[in-house]
């Protein structure tokens, strides 16, 4: 009898013993995973969100150290080529060029999306009582924004400027073109649509991450271009949504292909979202003219670029599962800052391309 009772409880106690030893390797792995310190630096067009994002990803997971630098789409891809960061970000993705340096492989995930504004330093605009439903910010027509940055129109009250904002008291004040000096995704989605929009603009100055700019002045980052535009009456630049929202300065309505005046909002760069289709081999597209009534004109998904493989199977899953927390849970913060959230099919496109980190 004492035989039986004893041969039965080992085999009660079998799958005790299996579940506990399941527990601890569990606790174990998490353990390792949440003692884990990654390192990433790129673009500063997502950098307001990626604060937020660490922020609350850090008091789910306080063991679990992720910090970002804010140094522009070329030096992130340059420090991940090098190997000297667990993760990078870019604005433009990354060529087959850059990639191909890569000995460990690179996947780029898009992970959220946003548009880029041209921001300005003008005393609040009189309008003309008779005047109504009029927007409070300019209308910068196609052609009007290239030729300012071409240096081509000098002065606010630039008839030019004027037609295109009747009932505008318009000061006669110089513009002074504040532009990046970094390389820059920005730069690159900027001076990709102005390429597509002006033919002398693409044959004099033409596409890319630092450009030759005909006239201005320099700023590092979108927060250097931010605090210069802030500092200088009648300055004119380029910066991502959520820094002009944040630092309250006047957007201008784009003129867009179909030839409305349209207002940076959540609406109107979703509008232009649903046109990006996103290619199955490296999820990297761009619009660099829409054509829809109400699309805004400039807009772009910003990419976090991850390694196919780490040394450190440990770092490697806690990248995954922040990737994971960041379009799923994240996507929340992402109105609320300006930033658009990724649609569920972009979602899933993501979490699909993410599982390859690691093998």
């Amino acid at each position: 009898m004492s035989a039986q009772l004893q041969s039965k409880g080992h085999i009660y106690l079998l799958p005790l013993i299996a579940i506990l030893l399941n527990i601890a390797s569990c606790t174990a792995n998490n353990r390792n995973i949440n003692r884990v310190s990654l390192v990433g630096a790129g673009a500063s067009f997502p950098a307001p969100l990626y604060e937020r994002w660490l922020l609350d990803y850090n008091q789910q997971n306080p063991n679990v150290e992720i910090n970002y630098q804010a140094i522009g789409s070329s030096a992130g891809v340059q420090q991940l080529i090098e190997g000297t960061v667990d993760f990078a970000a870019s604005d433009v993705g990354i060529t087959n060029e850059q990639a191909a340096k890569i000995k460990r492989g690179a996947i780029a995930l898009p992970i959220t999306a946003g548009s880029i504004v041209l921001a300005y330093n003008l005393a609040p605009v009189a309008r003309q009582s008779s005047q109504v439903n009029v927007p409070t910010g300019l209308n910068l027509s196609r052609q009007v924004y290239v030729d300012i940055f071409l240096g081509k129109i000098t002065n606010w009250n630039h008839p030019r400027i004027a037609a295109a904002n009747p009932g505008v008291n318009l000061p006669d004040l110089p513009i002074q073109v504040v532009h990046r000096t970094d390389g820059s995704g920005t730069t690159s989605v900027l001076t990709q649509h102005l390429s597509a929009i002006s033919p002398e603009w693409k044959s004099k100055v033409a596409a890319g991450k630092s450009v030759a700019w005909p006239v201005g002045i320099g700023g590092k980052g979108n927060e250097g271009v931010t605090a210069l535009i802030q500092q200088i009456p009648g300055a004119i630049g380029y910066v991502e949504y959520v820094y002009a929202k944040q630092n309250k300065l006047p957007m201008a309505a784009l003129e867009n292909k179909f030839g409305n005046y349209i207002t940076p909002t959540p609406e109107s760069v979703a509008q232009t979202l649903e046109a990006v289709k996103l290619p199955a081999d490296n999820l990297i597209a761009f619009i660099t003219d829409p054509i829809g009534a109400q699309s805004y004109p400039i807009v772009t998904y910003t990419w976090l670029l991850t390694y196919q493989q780490y040394p450190n199977r440990v770092k490697a899953q806690a990248l995954k599962n922040f990737i994971d927390w960041a379009v799923i849970d994240g996507q929340k913060s992402s109105l609320e800052l300006g930033y658009i959230p990724l649609s569920q099919k972009v979602v899933l496109q993501v979490q699909s391309a993410a599982k390859k980190i690691g093998e």
